[in-house]
């Protein structure tokens, strides 16, 4: 199921294209102002986002271009009753996908969200750094800190994390992490992944017993929840 974050601050907008969406198969969250709606775009994994350029506390253009300053490659179409070309270009240049003007029809809008799904990447790399909670990953200078400490990473923990990173969201399998990250055409042992797993969680987690970063899917493999 694609994710999707809806950034709109009108009520009767976003309850008409949650229920339309979610109809459809997408899973809908909602940020009703700019700033909450940037801190969950670049912090949660998303497939897409929906954003209105008239917000309160932030409008569009300002959480557009913050979210690409921050490396955020999601998708993003603007919402806007503006028509003047001008705007248009604005939010292209700043690095939107796409452009919907109010009132538009539902059928175009869907349209344009399968246009852009179908051309996202399977994974949303983050092009600097990526950040969550306390942690804060550099991926340029294969450094990470939390609370501003450098925690000592092997270059295959880091290496660990930062596909974790690229594959928020997505559950991934010992076997595919094993030929990702370790390059192992066969499977030699998946233990090598849960130590590793283990080892990345004593460093990054706040209660490694019971963490809520990495999180492992009985049966399947792990998923990154930061």
């Amino acid at each position: 199921m694609k994710r999707l974050l809806l950034i709109e601050d009108e009520p009767g907008l976003v309850l008409t294209l949650r229920d339309r969406l979610t109809r459809e198969g997408y899973a809908i969250e909602t940020s009703a102002d700019g700033e909450s709606g940037l801190e969950r775009a670049s912090r949660e994994a998303f497939d897409l986002v929906l954003l209105d350029v008239m917000l309160p506390r932030m409008n569009g253009f300002d959480v557009l271009r913050e979210l690409r300053k921050r490396g955020t490659e999601t998708p993003v179409i603007m919402l806007t009753a503006k028509s003047q070309v001008v705007d248009k270009v604005v939010g292209l240049k700043l690095g939107a996908d796409d452009y919907v003007t109010k009132p538009f029809e539902m059928v175009e809008l869907l349209a344009r969200i399968e246009a852009k799904l179908r051309r996202a990447p399977a994974s949303a790399h983050p092009a600097g750094g990526y950040q969550f909670d306390e942690v804060r990953v550099d991926f340029r200078r294969a450094e990470v800190t939390k609370s501003g400490t450098p925690l000592e990473l092997s270059a295959r923990e880091f290496q660990l994390l930062k596909y974790f990173i690229e594959h928020r969201g997505a559950t991934l399998t010992r076997e595919e992490l094993l030929n990702e990250v370790w390059g192992y055409n066969s499977m030699p042992s998946t233990r090598t992944v849960d130590v590793h797993v283990a080892w990345l969680r004593q460093k990054i987690e706040p209660n490694p017993r019971h963490p809520q970063y990495v999180l492992t899917i009985h049966g399947m493999g792990y998923k990154f929840a930061g």
